[in-house]
């Protein structure tokens, strides 16, 4: 199963390395990333490979959020299915 997640808050040392590092604990793959630092702010959006991870998506998303919180950043992780299908018309 395919995810998108997506990173936002306050630019700092770290982000990069705390959001990869969690996601290489969880067993998850990084397929594609783009992030960018807005006035100040940084955005981060990657499409992760889930089909190694030993957790369920939910529990992932709560350690995920645990991890935002420890960063001071809000990350949001949804199934690329659930995704596509909000954004398309």
């Amino acid at each position: 199963m395919k995810a998108i997640l997506t990173v936002i808050g306050k630019d700092r040392v770290g982000i990069i390395a705390g959001v990869s590092g969690k996601l290489a604990e969880l067993h998850v793959n990084i397929l594609d990333v783009s992030q960018t630092i807005m006035n100040g702010y940084f955005t981060m959006m990657m499409i992760l490979d889930l089909s190694e991870a030993g957790d369920s998506f939910g529990e992932m998303k709560k350690l995920l959020a645990d991890k935002g919180n420890e960063l001071g950043v809000q990350i949001k992780i949804q199934r690329e299915e659930i995704f596509t299908s909000m954004h398309s018309l």
